[in-house]
C-alpha cells in the first residue's frame, strides 16, 4: 500500500529564522514536522500563512519596558506560484495568493504560504494576513478561513491530490468545512479525508466564537447555520468540531491523550483520540559539536563550557551582563503564559538571592507572550525589572528560533515550571536535552515519558501530586521541591562531580537522540494517524472492515481525581479569548 498524500495545515510553521511565519510552540513543533517530512521524502506538502509583519518583534524601549514592535518583512527567496483564489469573507470578495517554500530552501517538505496583502484587495481585506494570531475577533476569523478554505482550494489549483488534510490545531477547522461544502454536505465523506492534533487543555487553544459572526466570516464556506451548530454548538467550538469532523484525532504527549480523552467525552459523535508524543528536529537543533563528543565526558564537559561563552557574548551585547561559563546556568525561555509560571523560581527571594549572590547560579528568562495578553506583559515586565537589581539574572527579548537555539546549547539546567496538568507537551526540553541541557521540570507533559529523575535530568515528584489544593499553596510547593533539588542534587553534582555531571548530560542526549527525534513522530505519525483505518479482511471475501480504536490511550499513570473541575477553573480565570 503506497503512503497517503498529506496536506499539513498549520497557522504557523517555523523552519528558519529568516522566515518568520511563526509565534512559539506550535511553529516550533510544525516546522520540525515539515523538516522531518522533507529529509524523510514523505508525501507531505504544508499549508500556512505568509504573514507581512510575523507575530511581532519584542525588543526593550528607552523606558525600560517590553515593546511590541511590528515590522514589516520581505523575503526574495520564495516561489511565486501564480496561484491565485477568492474567498468570500464578512462580504468581501478576497484574493488570495500563494508563494512556496521549495524542499532545496531549508531542506522542508513543500510548503505554501498564502497571503490577501496583494493588490486588488481592500485595506481590510491585506491586513488579514498582517499580523500572527490578531486580537481583533474579526480578523482572526478572516485569518482561519484563509487558511483552511484558500488553502484547500489553492491545492486542488495546483494539482496537489491529497489523501488527508491534517488540521494541526482548531484554526485550520474551515478546511474541513470546504470539503463538507465539495462533498454536498455528505460527513462521513469529509472524515476519511480529515485528521485533527489537539495541542492544550487551556482555553486560549481551544478558540469559541459565536456561529453568526464565524458564518459572516466564510468561515463554514457556505454551510447552514443548522449544520454548523450540530457540530460545535451556537458558541461554537472549533475544538469540539474539529473533533466530529475528523476520523481521528491526536494529543501531544501520553499524559496529554489521557487528560484530552477525559476532557472531551461529553462530546457525542467524537472521533478517537489517540497520543503521538511531540519530538524535535535533531538536524535542526542539535550541535554537531555535541553529536560527536557525546561519548567523551571530558569533550563532552569542554563542548558544554565552549558553547556557553558563545552565549554569553550574546547576553552581554543584548543585556550589558557578564556571564561566567564556569557558573551553573539555569534558563527558563518558553511563551509567557501564566500557567507556565516564569516567576516561579524566584518566589522566596531570598533564598535564591543567596545563591545567585555565591555565584552558585545564573539564571536567563526569554520568551514572548501575546500582544493582547496583558497578564503575560506585565509579568515579563516584573521579571525584566527585577533582573536590573539582581545580581546574575538576565531577561532576554525577541525569543526565536535563533536565540533559542543558543539558549539550548549554552545552558546547564533548562526549567520547565507549568501547573501540572496544562502542559501538553511542551517540546522545548527535548532539544535542551539534545544538547546536554538537563531537564528539571514539572511532572508534567512529555516529562513524564522522557526525564527520568537522577539518570538524565529531574523532575518535581511529591506525594500528593494530583491532589486538589489551592493554586497559591500548589506554586510553593512546587517550588520548594525545585529549590531543593537545585540546592542539595543539581548544585553539589555540578560542582563537585564532573563525571557524574558529563554522564547525566550524555543520557539526556541519548534520550533526546533515542525517542524524541520528529523523524520518529512523522513516521508514527503516518502509521497510527494518515493511514487508511479501513483494512482488507481475507476471511470475509475482500470486504473493507473497520479497525476497531480504543477510546484511550494505553499509558495509566495518571489519576483524574477533580481534573475536569480544575480544567474548568483554569480556563474560566484565563481565558484570553
Amino acid at each position: 500500500m503506497s503512503l497517503p498524500n498529506v496536506a499539513y495545515f498549520s497557522m504557523e510553521i517555523a523552519m528558519d529564522q529568516s522566515l518568520k511565519t511563526y509565534s512559539g510552540g506550535l511553529g516550533f513543533l510544525a516546522g520540525s514536522h515539515m523538516l522531518s517530512a522533507g529529509y524523510l521524502q514523505m508525501p507531505m506538502v504544508g499549508v500556512t500563512i505568509l504573514w507581512s509583519y510575523g507575530y511581532y518583534d519584542q525588543r526593550i524601549a528607552h523606558d525600560g519596558q517590553v515593546e511590541v514592535a511590528y515590522i514589516r518583512k520581505y523575503y526574495d527567496f520564495l516561489k511565486d506560484t501564480n496561484v491565485t483564489t477568492e474567498v468570500d469573507i464578512f462580504g468581501e470578495k478576497v484574493k488570495v495568493k500563494a508563494y512556496l517554500v521549495e524542499p532545496e530552501l531549508f531542506g522542508a517538505c513543500p510548503v505554501y504560504l498564502l497571503t490577501t496583502d496583494i493588490e486588488g484587495n481592500s485595506d481590510w481585506a491585506k491586513s488579514i494576513s498582517h499580523k500572527l494570531y490578531d486580537g481583533n475577533e474579526k480578523i482572526r476569523i478572516a485569518q482561519e478561513t484563509v487558511l483552511g478554505v484558500a488553502g484547500i482550494r489553492i491545492l486542488q489549483q495546483i494539482g496537489y491530490n491529497f489523501d488527508v488534510v491534517h488540521m494541526n490545531e482548531g484554526h485550520a477547522l474551515p478546511a474541513a468545512f470546504e470539503l463538507l461544502r465539495q462533498y454536498n454536505g455528505n460527513l462521513e465523506e469529509v472524515k476519511k479525508k480529515t485528521v485533527f492534533t489537539t495541542h492544550t487543555p487551556v482555553a486560549a487553544g481551544n478558540e469559541v466564537h459565536w456561529v453568526d459572526t464565524l458564518m459572516e466570516g466564510g468561515f463554514f464556506a457556505g454551510c447552514s447555520r443548522e449544520v454548523a451548530v450540530q457540530l460545535g454548538g451556537e458558541n461554537f467550538s472549533l475544538t469540539v468540531a474539529a473533533l466530529r469532523m475528523s476520523r481521528i484525532a491526536n494529543a501531544v504527549s501520553q499524559l496529554h491523550g489521557l487528560v484530552a480523552n477525559k476532557m472531551w467525552e461529553w462530546v457525542d459523535g467524537r472521533c478517537p483520540i489517540r497520543a503521538i508524543t511531540n519530538a524535535v528536529n535533531l538536524h535542526y537543533w542539535q550541535d554537531d559539536r555535541v553529536k560527536e563528543a557525546a561519548n567523551n565526558p571530558e569533550k563532552l564537559l569542554a563542548v558544554k563550557r565552549e558553547m556557553k561563552a558563545e552565549l554569553f557574548e550574546y547576553v552581554a551585547n543584548v543585556a550589558g551582563k557578564k556571564f561566567d561559563p564556569d557558573v551553573l546556568t539555569i534558563t527558563w525561555a518558553r511563551r509567557f503564559a501564566d500557567y507556565k509560571r516564569a516567576w516561579l523560581i524566584l518566589m522566596d527571594k531570598d533564598r535564591i538571592t543567596k545563591l545567585l549572590d555565591a555565584n552558585k547560579i545564573q539564571i536567563i528568562f526569554a520568551g514572548k507572550f501575546h500582544p493582547d495578553d496583558v497578564m503575560g506583559k506585565e509579568m515579563f515586565n516584573k521579571l525584566l525589572n527585577r533582573s536590573h537589581s539582581m545580581k546574575n539574572v538576565v531577561v532576554l527579548p525577541g525569543y526565536e528560533l535563533e536565540l533559542s537555539g543558543k539558549l539550548k546549547r549554552g545552558s546547564d539546567i533548562w526549567l520547565n515550571t507549568p501547573l501540572r496538568p496544562f502542559e501538553a507537551s511542551g517540546t522545548s526540553g527535548m532539544s535542551a536535552n539534545a544538547n546536554g541541557a538537563l531537564h528539571l521540570s514539572i511532572y508534567d507533559g512529555w516529562t513524564v515519558e522522557g526525564t527520568f529523575n537522577g539518570i538524565n535530568g529531574y523532575t518535581v515528584e511529591y506525594p500528593g501530586l494530583d491532589d486538589e489544593m489551592p493554586w497559591e499553596e500548589r506554586h510553593w510547593k512546587d517550588h520548594e521541591c525545585i529549590m531543593n533539588i537545585i540546592e542539595n542534587e543539581i548544585i553539589p553534582t555540578y560542582y563537585e562531580n564532573k563525571q557524574e555531571w558529563a554522564r547525566l548530560m550524555r543520557q539526556a542526549i541519548r534520550t533526546s537522540e533515542a525517542y524524541f527525534n520528529s523523524d520518529r513522530m512523522v513516521i508514527e505519525y503516518y502509521n497510527r494517524l494518515y493511514k487508511p483505518i479501513a483494512h482488507n479482511d481475507s476471511s470475509s471475501g475482500g470486504e473493507k472492515k473497520e479497525m476497531k480504536i480504543s477510546e484511550t490511550p494505553t499509558f495509566d499513570a495518571w489519576t483524574f481525581s477533580n481534573i475536569k473541575k480544575e480544567i474548568k477553573q483554569y480556563q474560566k480565570k484565563n481565558s484570553i479569548l
